[in-house]
């Protein structure tokens, strides 16, 4: 088939458009100096990244986008500070976060670039929360440093879809305050390398369901959430919390479940525990106050 040079020019022109839309799509909002408070913002709030990734897995789980999208808008409602992206941070990013939310799929996997970032923003201080399979990556030992608790990429170490069935262990936690025993359908993972020094402080606990995955693991006692109080050689003490599910996407909208994850990360940034779940934003000039539905 012959093509012209005009269809050729006609198409080169179409395809630049549509990466230039592309950009323009994806490329980070920019702020001008002295711009207008966003409406029902808190600028004093607690500064959070969201740390993301591709979707993968089926329908309904592991997707993190949605995350994303989901929670930049639940935690600026509640009254936190938010960017985030879904490829990992830079240090730039995490020069100007308080606390890294992690739900990203293998996020073990760290360029020394990354982990330069990381490290620093640990030393400084910085809070983690570590949703799900951000625990996972080539080297559980070192990454159990700095989240608690890791697993080895690649092995058969999950339950596949089962009830948990949890346990509370600590119920005194200000982290825990809304959270009884109940079962979520989820996954979780039974072999994990866990720091030891210091060690983590578990919050509650499920017996391995029997699925075939679980195999001669059915019926152990593993922790679901935990908290890691360390510090890095030279730094600051930092904060973790970890979650091991999440694999169902619904379950993040569990009751339950979403105010002990505002209060984890309210607790992982050093600020008070009730500080998300309790804000409400301040009236609108002439427009009476506003509420987190949008509503007036």
């Amino acid at each position: 088939m012959i093509v012209s040079n005009r269809a050729k020019t006609r198409s080169s022109v179409h395809g630049a458009t549509l990466l230039l839309g592309a950009l323009v799509v994806f490329a980070p909002p920019v702020q001008a100096q002295n711009a207008p408070a966003i409406p029902g913002q808190n600028r004093a709030g607690v500064r959070v990244f969201l740390w993301g990734g591709l979707k993968t897995h089926s329908v309904g789980q592991h997707d993190y986008p949605q995350f994303l999208a989901d929670w930049s808008k639940v935690l600026t409602e509640h009254g936190a500070v938010v960017d985030g992206a879904l490829h990992p941070p830079s240090a730039g990013d995490l020069e100007h976060a308080d606390v890294l939310v992690i739900n990203k799929g293998d996020a073990g996997f760290l360029t020394d670039a990354t982990k330069g970032a990381l490290e620093a923003f640990v030393k400084r201080g910085g809070g983690i929360v570590s949703l799900h399979d951000a625990l996972c990556g080539p080297d559980p030992a070192y990454l159990s440093t700095i989240i608690g608790g890791a697993k080895k990429h690649g092995s058969v170490n999950y339950t596949l879809e089962a009830p948990i069935e949890y346990v509370i262990v600590d119920k005194e936690h200000p982290i825990m305050k809304d959270m009884s025993n109940f079962t979520l359908l989820d996954e979780a993972f039974y072999d994990i390398t866990w720091a030891k020094d210091p060690a983590v402080h578990v919050l509650a606990t499920a017996k391995m369901p029997p699925t075939p995955s679980a195999g001669e693991h059915k019926g152990e006692v593993v922790p679901q959430m935990w908290t890691y109080e360390h510090t890095l050689a030279g730094g600051q003490p930092a904060r973790v919390f970890a979650w091991m599910q999440g694999h169902q996407y619904a379950n993040f909208a569990n009751y339950q479940v979403q105010r002990t994850l505002l209060r984890a990360i309210a607790w992982a940034g050093k600020k008070p525990v009730e500080e998300l779940v309790n804000y409400v934003a301040p009236p609108r000039p002439g427009r009476g106050p506003a509420t987190r539905g949008g509503q007036e």
